[in-house]
Protein backbone atom coordinates (compact mmCIF):
# COMPACT_ATOMS: atom_id res chain seq x y z
CA UNK A 1 0.00 0.00 0.00
CA UNK A 2 1.47 3.14 -1.01
CA UNK A 3 1.79 6.02 1.70
CA UNK A 4 -1.10 8.76 1.02
CA UNK A 5 0.68 12.77 1.23
CA UNK A 6 -0.07 14.61 3.88
CA UNK A 7 -2.95 16.99 3.61
CA UNK A 8 -0.96 20.59 2.78
CA UNK A 9 -1.62 24.08 0.87
CA UNK A 10 -4.04 25.36 -0.81
CA UNK A 11 -6.15 24.70 -4.36
CA UNK A 12 -7.98 26.94 -6.41
CA UNK A 13 -11.06 24.90 -8.16
CA UNK A 14 -12.25 26.80 -11.15
CA UNK A 15 -15.62 25.17 -12.79
CA UNK A 16 -18.95 26.41 -14.07
CA UNK A 17 -20.98 23.54 -12.94
CA UNK A 18 -21.53 23.26 -9.44
CA UNK A 19 -22.42 19.83 -8.96
CA UNK A 20 -18.95 18.59 -10.60
CA UNK A 21 -16.89 21.11 -8.35
CA UNK A 22 -18.99 19.91 -5.18
CA UNK A 23 -17.97 16.43 -6.22
CA UNK A 24 -14.39 17.83 -7.16
CA UNK A 25 -13.72 19.73 -3.47
CA UNK A 26 -14.32 16.90 -1.64
CA UNK A 27 -11.81 14.68 -3.70
CA UNK A 28 -9.34 17.87 -3.52
CA UNK A 29 -10.45 17.96 -0.16
CA UNK A 30 -8.63 14.53 0.58
CA UNK A 31 -5.12 16.30 -0.46
CA UNK A 32 -5.03 20.33 0.43
CA UNK A 33 -5.73 21.65 3.96
CA UNK A 34 -8.32 24.60 1.74
CA UNK A 35 -10.02 24.20 -2.07
CA UNK A 36 -11.16 28.11 -2.85
CA UNK A 37 -13.86 27.32 -5.37
CA UNK A 38 -14.49 29.79 -8.63
CA UNK A 39 -17.13 29.78 -11.29
CA UNK A 40 -15.85 32.58 -13.96
CA UNK A 41 -12.60 33.48 -15.67
CA UNK A 42 -12.16 36.48 -13.69
CA UNK A 43 -12.62 34.91 -9.98
CA UNK A 44 -9.71 32.35 -11.39
CA UNK A 45 -7.09 35.00 -12.28
CA UNK A 46 -7.90 36.94 -9.25
CA UNK A 47 -7.64 33.82 -6.96
CA UNK A 48 -4.93 32.59 -8.55
CA UNK A 49 -2.99 36.12 -7.80
CA UNK A 50 -3.85 36.47 -4.24
CA UNK A 51 -4.30 32.99 -3.10
CA UNK A 52 -0.87 31.62 -5.01
CA UNK A 53 -2.24 28.40 -4.25
CA UNK A 54 0.02 25.10 -4.88
CA UNK A 55 -2.80 24.25 -7.67
CA UNK A 56 -4.77 25.44 -10.10
CA UNK A 57 -7.79 22.88 -11.10
CA UNK A 58 -9.46 24.89 -14.17
CA UNK A 59 -12.40 23.36 -16.18
CA UNK A 60 -11.58 23.97 -19.93
CA UNK A 61 -15.00 24.99 -20.14
CA UNK A 62 -14.70 28.07 -18.02
CA UNK A 63 -13.32 29.73 -21.21
CA UNK A 64 -14.70 28.49 -24.37
CA UNK A 65 -12.50 29.16 -27.57
CA UNK A 66 -10.07 30.77 -25.57
CA UNK A 67 -7.99 27.81 -22.98
CA UNK A 68 -4.73 28.53 -23.88
CA UNK A 69 -5.31 32.53 -23.30
CA UNK A 70 -6.78 31.65 -20.01
CA UNK A 71 -4.24 29.40 -19.48
CA UNK A 72 -1.37 31.77 -19.98
CA UNK A 73 -3.17 34.67 -17.99
CA UNK A 74 -2.86 32.47 -15.15
CA UNK A 75 0.64 31.49 -15.48
CA UNK A 76 1.34 35.16 -15.70
CA UNK A 77 -0.45 36.22 -12.17
CA UNK A 78 0.11 32.30 -10.44
CA UNK A 79 3.56 32.09 -9.06
CA UNK A 80 4.76 28.38 -9.11
CA UNK A 81 1.43 27.11 -8.75
CA UNK A 82 0.88 23.85 -10.96
CA UNK A 83 -1.36 24.21 -13.29
CA UNK A 84 -3.92 20.99 -13.91
CA UNK A 85 -7.01 21.27 -16.70
CA UNK A 86 -9.95 19.43 -16.60
CA UNK A 87 -11.36 18.75 -20.20
CA UNK A 88 -14.48 16.93 -22.12
CA UNK A 89 -12.54 16.68 -25.28
CA UNK A 90 -10.23 13.86 -25.60
CA UNK A 91 -8.70 15.25 -28.65
CA UNK A 92 -4.97 15.24 -28.96
CA UNK A 93 -4.93 18.84 -29.96
CA UNK A 94 -6.55 19.62 -27.19
CA UNK A 95 -4.58 18.49 -24.87
CA UNK A 96 -1.20 19.36 -27.08
CA UNK A 97 -2.48 23.06 -27.14
CA UNK A 98 -3.43 23.43 -23.04
CA UNK A 99 0.50 22.07 -22.59
CA UNK A 100 1.71 24.09 -25.17
CA UNK A 101 0.16 26.99 -23.47
CA UNK A 102 1.62 26.13 -19.80
CA UNK A 103 -0.36 23.74 -18.20
CA UNK A 104 0.98 21.01 -16.44
CA UNK A 105 -1.55 18.35 -17.31
CA UNK A 106 -4.83 17.61 -18.77
CA UNK A 107 -7.69 14.92 -16.72
CA UNK A 108 -10.26 14.17 -18.86
CA UNK A 109 -13.89 14.91 -16.99
CA UNK A 110 -15.03 11.68 -17.69
CA UNK A 111 -12.21 10.16 -15.54
CA UNK A 112 -11.59 12.27 -12.70
CA UNK A 113 -12.77 9.63 -10.52
CA UNK A 114 -9.64 7.88 -11.48
CA UNK A 115 -6.92 10.48 -12.79
CA UNK A 116 -7.77 13.35 -10.65
CA UNK A 117 -5.47 12.79 -7.66
CA UNK A 118 -2.81 10.79 -9.20
CA UNK A 119 -2.79 13.75 -12.11
CA UNK A 120 -2.68 16.03 -8.92
CA UNK A 121 0.67 13.99 -7.53
CA UNK A 122 2.35 14.07 -10.92
CA UNK A 123 2.34 17.60 -11.25
CA UNK A 124 2.78 18.55 -7.58
CA UNK A 125 5.91 16.36 -8.40
CA UNK A 126 7.12 17.78 -11.50
CA UNK A 127 6.01 15.99 -13.95
CA UNK A 128 3.52 16.34 -16.82
CA UNK A 129 -0.02 14.43 -16.51
CA UNK A 130 -2.68 13.49 -19.15
CA UNK A 131 -5.01 10.87 -18.54
CA UNK A 132 -4.61 7.96 -20.89
CA UNK A 133 -6.93 8.17 -24.06
CA UNK A 134 -4.24 11.59 -24.32
CA UNK A 135 -1.13 9.87 -23.87
CA UNK A 136 1.61 8.72 -26.78
CA UNK A 137 -0.65 11.36 -28.68
CA UNK A 138 0.71 14.64 -28.11
CA UNK A 139 4.38 14.20 -27.60
CA UNK A 140 6.28 17.28 -28.84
Amino acid sequence: MSATPAKSGCVLLADRHHGLTEGLRGLLGTRFDKVFMVTDEASAVEGAQRLLPALIVVELGLVPGDAAGLVRRLRAVAGSAKLLLLSVHDEASVARAALDAGADGVVLERLVATDLLPGVEHVLGGATFLSRPLRGHTAK
